[in-house]
């Protein structure tokens, strides 16, 4: 079975396309989730792409992701990324990787953006390259996994 890897979004993030493109594209969710999609068919991996404006539907997700044994989470927690500890206690139950990903990178925005807490759980951060981000996301955590899956 391919290994399974989760794509969380947080808040705000089913707008793309629609809010602020100056900021964040003119790129939707959808199409982003399709072109994951088609990438991860690519790299013989599975993935779970899913968006909630909700902390604790976002926290159950990890949960989720850590019953059914995911081997790989990435997490564009949006807002939630600054203030959420119930997302950060949750990321660090599980035993795979993690990336933090981003549109844009905080640490270039304002002061209230800079901290992170996903960020201190986290295998890799990928900030700043807009929608393309979340395939770069998901090539790294490919190779994460092959990195830490023993060759028989």
């Amino acid at each position: 079975m391919p290994p399974l890897i989760f794509i969380l979004s947080g808040p705000n993030l089913n707008m793309l396309g629609k809010r602020e493109p100056e900021i964040y594209g003119t790129t939707t969710l959808k199409q982003i989730e399709r072109q994951c999609g088609d990438r991860a068919f690519e790299l013989e991996v599975m993935i779970d792409f899913r968006q909630s404006n909700h902390e604790g539907e976002l926290v159950e997700w990890i949960q989720e992701a850590y019953t059914r044994g995911a081997k790989g989470m990435i997490i564009n927690g949006g807002a939630y990324t600054h203030t959420s500890l119930a997302i950060h206690d949750a990321l660090k139950m599980l035993q795979c990787p993690i990336i933090e990903l981003h549109l844009t990178d905080p640490k270039k925005r304002e002061d209230f953006r800079h901290h992170s807490y996903i960020e201190l759980v986290a295998s890799a951060v990928i900030a700043g390259h807009g929608a393309p981000g979340y395939v770069m996301a998901l090539e790294k955590m490919t190779d994460l996994i092959k990195a830490s899956t023993p060759t028989t």
